[in-house]
């Protein structure tokens, strides 16, 4: 595609990865002028762009959605879908605010324990690292894609954003394993309503929910419906269903071979060679597909810095498992 120069991003083990090398200003008007051109680009790159250099879309936030709506029929509203209005920015219901500044109140995840690795950075692999997971999964039909914009970056070695290849991880799964995973379905659970691992563990009582926000039923091994390729689709502990999960017609419970599946596969999903952790600039816009990658948060120091990233999810086309299903969040 010669509207964009697309270069291998120096240093990442992430094999899909690519930065999209742009002159910002002129980037939403030479991606409308084509509107399948980074969507392609997209595709053609295992779901996972970094845009340098866009730090206009914090003065006109309007840019983000443009840019947003090339990669599918509707950016969703978080008003629709019952966000806390001080997260959702005042003006644009479409983004939601990923920030510790207030009135945001997105608090980072703690900070991990011992062992680092020999070189003193932070281990990225599950279950040392913890919060694995793609956007929403516990709705049904998730959303496509994802794009995450930085307006204020905290201090770089903190608040990096990891991306684990989906691809790569299901490609690198032994015969035995593909074989085992192929028909499995997996039960997703929205985090804080007591079915997450560590809540049941606890022994906390679950929420009663409404049939609006009940788990949902996912397949573990996910054709994109643009690239005909297969990855995995699963989340780690605190995104999957621990009470009637993590996995259809599999021992339930924190103890069970579910369980036990599910560390199993996440350890491998979260290898290195899987993973690209990002140091995040003013004006950095990635646009991740949240159909063939996971992606989780590092720790920042919330006391001395503050952090606001914009975020919009894209629905159109979530494959043919899920055509013509109704919004499961809209259920009476």
């Amino acid at each position: 595609m010669s509207a964009f120069d697309v270069t291998s991003l120096p240093g990442a083990t992430f094999g899909g990865l690519f930065a999209v090398e742009f002159e910002a200003t002129k980037l939403t008007e030479t991606a409308e002028a084509d509107p399948q051109a980074l969507p392609r680009v997209l595709d053609e790159h295992q779901g996972l762009l970094l845009i340098r250099g866009m730090g206009h879309i914090t003065e006109e936030p309007e840019l983000l959605l443009r840019l947003s709506r090339l990669f599918g029929t509707e950016v969703e509203s978080y008003h629709e879908t019952r966000m806390a209005r001080q997260n959702v920015h005042p003006d644009i219901p479409e983004i939601f605010l990923v920030s510790n500044i207030p009135p945001a109140d997105k608090v980072p995840p703690p900070q991990p324990e011992p062992p680092l690795n020999a070189d003193g950075t932070l281990p990225t692999r599950f279950p040392h690292r913890r919060g694995w997971h793609t956007d929403q999964s516990y709705r049904r039909p998730p959303p496509d894609v994802s794009l995450f914009y930085c307006v204020v970056p905290a201090q770089r070695g903190q608040a990096q954003t990891l991306y684990a290849d989906g691809i790569g991880a299901y490609e690198a799964l032994s015969p035995d394993m593909k074989a085992c995973v192929e028909n499995l379905v997996g039960i997703h659970a929205k985090p804080g309503v007591g079915r997450g691992e560590v809540a049941v563990r606890a022994g906390d009582a679950p929420m009663a929910l409404g049939p609006g926000d009940l788990p949902q039923r996912q397949p573990v091994v996910r054709v994109h419906p643009e690239t005909g390729t297969k990855s995995l689709y699963l989340c780690e502990a605190g995104q999957m269903d621990w009470i009637d999960g993590p996995f259809v017609d599999m021992e339930t419970g924190v103890d069970g071979a579910g369980a036990k599946l599910l560390y199993e596969l996440m350890s491998h999903y979260t290898r290195d060679d899987f993973v690209y952790a990002h140091e995040w600039d003013e004006g950095d816009l990635v646009i991740y597909d949240n159909r063939t990658l996971i992606h989780a948060a590092t720790w920042f120091d919330a006391q001395k810095h503050q952090r606001l990233m914009w975020r919009t999810t894209v629905s159109g086309n979530p494959g043919a498992k899920y055509a013509g299903e109704a919004k499961s969040w809209l259920a009476a």
